[in-house]
């Protein structure tokens, strides 16, 4: 009978035993929780305000890079969200913020500066570097996050890595997944299990619905 047994765990990496799944299961989770479990990414810049050295795309793209912890109890991905709008709404966009002001010394902008909408989606760190200010250059911006998944581009990827192993018993491997920090690696899984149950449960209606036919 399948079975997970969890060997090691803490808040960024953990380890479990999968008993009696197939290998081409095994590594469809494998996949799934490094790319298939949607988290929060800053997807859309609008730049206010930029006199810096650096281009607005350049900033746009440092910003989409920043991990952020993501809900996924609260918020929906937009293609399954009741608005059906190109912008979003509350529950499926989350809007962060930075405002500068005026410098008058040399000066790192940081993540800790990103100020969310939203308390439960912001950086897992605050120490992420996004540009150098030079006296009198100011950064105003408006910026917004949604959830996502790596299959469409790395900066949704739910895990930095998601490896399995194969131990000396048939049908039983190891899979560590270390994340981002965006979710924790026990909600990477379960979330990988979950999703992976789903496009099984798809495709066996596709091959019913075409045994009908």
């Amino acid at each position: 009978m399948p079975s997970l047994e969890v060997i090691n765990q803490d808040k960024q990496k953990m380890s479990v035993k999968l008993k009696g799944i197939p290998l081409q299961y095994a590594n469809a989770l494998r996949r799934i929780c490094l790319n298939g479990v949607p988290v929060f990414a800053i997807d859309t810049v609008d730049i206010i305000e930029n006199s810096s050295v650096l281009a607005d795309e350049g900033i746009a793209h440092r910003l989409g890079m920043i991990p952020l912890k993501t809900d996924t109890s609260r918020f929906v991905e937009r293609s399954k969200c009741k608005c059906q709008s190109e912008t979003g709404c509350s529950n499926c966009r989350v809007m962060l913020v930075i405002d500068s002001g005026d410098t008058d010394t040399t000066r790192t902008i940081s993540s800790n500066e990103l100020t969310s909408e939203d308390e439960t989606v912001k950086p897992t760190s605050d120490k992420v570097p996004i540009i150098v200010m030079a006296p009198g250059q100011r950064l105003k911006i408006e910026a917004y996050a949604r959830l996502g998944r790596g299959i469409e581009h790395a900066k949704w990827n739910s895990s930095n890595i998601s490896t399995l192993v194969n131990t000396d018993k048939e049908d039983e491997h190891v899979l560590t997944v270390e994340s981002t920090g965006a979710l924790s690696p026990q909600e990477i899984i379960i979330g990988g299990v979950e999703e992976l149950s789903l496009r099984l449960n798809e495709f066996k209606q596709i091959l019913t619905d075409l045994k009908k036919e």
